[in-house]
């Protein structure tokens, strides 16, 4: 059996080339990284500066047909995502999608079944599973001593971009570059995090402003409700149009309050949980008195550390291929946050709420319908590959 994983990877820009660095430094040490391939031959001179050996290629197809890789890592622009994922499995080769998993649920689709298909491996790259804070709320929630949740409230408003921001490239928050704005690009782990700790709602209701803080074309600052098969309610509101803004979870289960908050004055992730002496449903229906209150004791812990975030999820990856490990996520569930966007933007265009499973086909019909109509053309798009590869 091989030690190692020779990994490929497809975009070297902004998050590709973090990768590099990452191998160079000895933080991959089940990996061996063989080749890469973009479109812009400028960015092989830091690949080679990085790791001598590399072999590159100016396409995916060739470094897929090289037979140098056992696995890739997809860091290319959002649409990208999910042929290339296929066009991976199909070539007998593991990967691994950066996020999010594609741009419109349709097409991610085509990914998960040709994952199903193959004997490979496809994996998402969502390194926020791997924050120690999440863990924490993800095991407090699950593991059902507090019981159900009743509500959960994300407010994730420090994404706060300005306009040069968004005219560096003329891909930027365009519906034809990339897809989508503040979901698409900021939330999609964010978005990720909320299903994989409280689960996929049943309903959707969302108000999407395009363009309401800044010049462009897609969204800027959204609110989503949600709606819970149990009955329990959610909230999501994110803009790029705040400043400061606020990173905060809440969370109500029948028998605790959970309470999770980036401190950006100590750069600290802080939980608190508000154990409760009775469930409050019970406590509801037996009380006696009309202002009685359950009892809670309220504990605090200030949570240090981010995790093995990228490096983390990688070597995850390798340790699945070589001795059948956990993966951090697997690619099939990439398809979750981005359904939540997806709905709350076929909410907000149609002006109401929309249930769990939405017509996909609608879905993309009204975004082709945004494409056409996109500042940023498809021509454009293709020569610009290399500005946006891995650019997040």
């Amino acid at each position: 059996m091989a030690d190692k994983v020779r990994l490929g990877i497809i975009g070297i820009g902004n998050q590709g080339g973090n990768y590099l660095k990452s191998y160079a430094d000895g933080k991959l040490p089940e990996i061996e990284i063989t080749c890469v391939a973009d479109v812009d031959e400028r960015r092989f001179e830091n690949a080679k500066e990085k790791i001598p050996d590399v072999v590159c290629f100016n396409s995916a197809d060739e470094l897929l047909a090289s037979g140098l890789c056992d696995a890739v890592v997809v860091a290319t622009p959002h649409y990208f995502h999910p042929p290339m994922v296929i066009d991976a499995l199909k070539a007998g080769i593991h990967v691994m999608s950066e996020k999010p998993a594609g741009v419109y649920t349709k097409q991610v689709k085509e990914a998960i079944d040709a994952s199903k298909k193959s004997d490979k491996t496809y994996a998402m790259m969502f390194n926020q599973r791997t924050n120690p804070v999440f863990r924490k709320v993800k095991e407090l929630v699950s593991g059902g001593k507090y019981g159900e949740i009743k509500r959960v409230c994300w407010v994730i408003t420090d994404w706060f971009r300005t306009q040069a921001y968004y005219d560096s490239g003329s891909w930027r928050a365009t519906w034809s570059g990339e897809g989508g704005g503040v979901m698409l690009n900021q939330c999609p782990h964010q978005l990720d995090l909320w299903q994989w700790i409280c689960g996929m709602p049943c309903k959707v209701r969302a108000f999407c402003h395009e363009g309401k803080w800044h010049d462009i074309e897609v969204e800027d600052d959204v609110t989503i409700y949600a709606e819970y098969p149990n009955g329990a309610t959610g909230t999501f509101i994110t803009t790029t149009g705040d400043w400061p803004g606020s990173n905060r979870l809440e969370i109500t289960l029948d028998k605790a309050r959970i309470l999770t908050e980036w401190d950006a004055m100590e750069k600290k992730w802080k939980l608190r949980v508000c154990e409760l002496n009775k469930g409050i449903e019970e406590f509801i229906n037996g009380a006696e008195g009309g202002f009685d209150k359950p009892i809670g004791t309220w504990t605090e812990e200030i949570i240090e550390g981010v995790g093995s975030q990228h490096e983390g999820v990688i070597n995850a990856f390798a340790a699945h291929i070589l001795r059948g490990e956990p993966l951090i996520a697997d690619g099939c569930e990439g398809i979750n946050g981005l359904t939540i966007s997806n709905a709350a933007f076929l909410s907000s265009w149609l002006d109401k709420t929309v249930e769990l499973p939405f017509d996909d086909e609608l879905y993309y019909q009204l975004l082709n319908e945004k494409i056409k109509n996109s500042k940023f053309e498809k021509t454009v798009r293709e020569q610009t590959q290399a500005d946006m590869s891995g650019t997040f």
